[in-house]
């Protein structure tokens, strides 16, 4: 009985641990990024809204070159949310209160991607907290919309461009 015992505990553990490696092998990266421009007229201590342009996931492309196909994806998580100014090139995020990211396509509804409450950064470049949604249906989409609200807590004299660096982690069924 004993022997059973010790017999089905190995097959179990074999078993689950090469589904976690299976995944592994079906697993990858996709990036994607987009501008926002946050205008000089934004109002302080009141949360604005940015809407960027479409943002083309050319996920189709992704998926074969990592021998998948959208049908066989199976699960698609925000991995991390890095923003840089890109212009002024000397700005910092010390004029940035909060901010909200969220992603839609025209199919589906919108939810929220990533955010980053009581900023406190004097450099140019900060890692947004991502929400553990299943983004899927986003990126198997062609393009899917990011929505940006903003509060600021001092006054812009010039606009800011920042660039928003999206990494998508992936994983697809084998069949």
């Amino acid at each position: 009985m004993k022997s059973k015992l010790i017999a089905l505990s190995l097959f179990l553990s074999l078993f689950l641990s090469s589904c976690n490696a299976v995944d592994d092998l079906l697993t990858f990266n996709i990036s994607n990024e987009t501008s926002i421009k946050i205008k000089s007229t934004s109002p302080i201590n009141l949360p604005s809204e940015i809407v960027t342009p479409e943002v083309t996931t050319n996920s189709s492309a992704q998926f074969e070159n990592n021998k998948t196909k959208a049908s066989l994806v199976k699960d698609v998580k925000l991995r991390s949310l890095q923003l840089a100014i890109t212009e002024p090139s000397d700005k910092t995020f010390t004029f940035l209160k909060s901010i909200h990211l969220y992603i839609s396509t025209t199919d589906s509804d919108e939810i929220e991607l990533a955010y980053q409450d009581n900023i406190n950064a004097s450099t140019n470049t900060i890692d947004l907290i991502c929400t553990d949604k299943k983004l899927d249906q986003y990126i198997k989409a062609d393009s899917y919309k990011i929505r940006t609200k903003v509060t600021l807590k001092e006054t812009l004299t010039k606009d800011v461009t920042i660039k928003a660096d999206m990494k998508f982690k992936v994983t697809a069924d084998p069949f």
